[in-house]
């Protein structure tokens, strides 16, 4: 059957009447109080998620998105998924996050809403998906290895 397709159009005419496999339909996953649940991680820094429908307000360990994340750059990465998916103002996110730093913690944060988000409203996914929100950012601080200085910096070389 393989030395009969020589050309797509052969391909074509094989594969006709053949059914395709679709995408399964996703439901939204939301507990009793209308809220969606995800975890978000980066680096050591570990975030639970909650979503739910709102005015936009963002609160992370009790505090207020601008007190707790005072650069504009870490306020700006946990915007980026409501720009992406085009739901800005349109819901509320209580986070809380521990380990690592700063910027560690928003990057947890941010995949954390990324993955509520489609969660809660799975036609958002396809755009969080497209812009990697979704993918768990798997860099990690490399360890320090024996005879080392750091993880690669050898000791100073001396000649004499």
């Amino acid at each position: 059957m393989a030395e009969d397709i020589k050309t797509l159009d052969d391909l074509k005419s094989v594969t006709t009447g053949t059914v395709v496999a679709e995408a399964p339909i996703r439901e939204a996953q939301r507990d009793s109080l209308g809220r969606a649940y995800a975890t978000g991680k980066r680096k050591d820094a570990v975030a639970r998620v909650w979503v739910k429908p709102g005015s936009g307000k963002v609160v992370v360990n009790g505090k207020d998105i601008a007190a707790y994340f005072a650069r504009p750059v870490l306020q700006m990465i946990l915007r980026q998924p409501f720009e992406v998916a085009g739901v800005v103002g349109q819901y509320d996110v209580y986070a809380t996050v521990a380990g690592g730093g700063l910027s560690g913690q928003a990057g947890a944060v941010k995949h954390g809403i990324s993955k509520a988000l489609q969660l809660h409203e799975p036609s958002l996914r396809a755009a969080l998906k497209a812009a990697g929100f979704l993918t768990r950012d798997s860099r990690v601080v490399e360890r320090k290895k024996y005879g080392k200085a750091k993880a690669r910096r050898s000791f100073q070389f001396s000649k004499r």
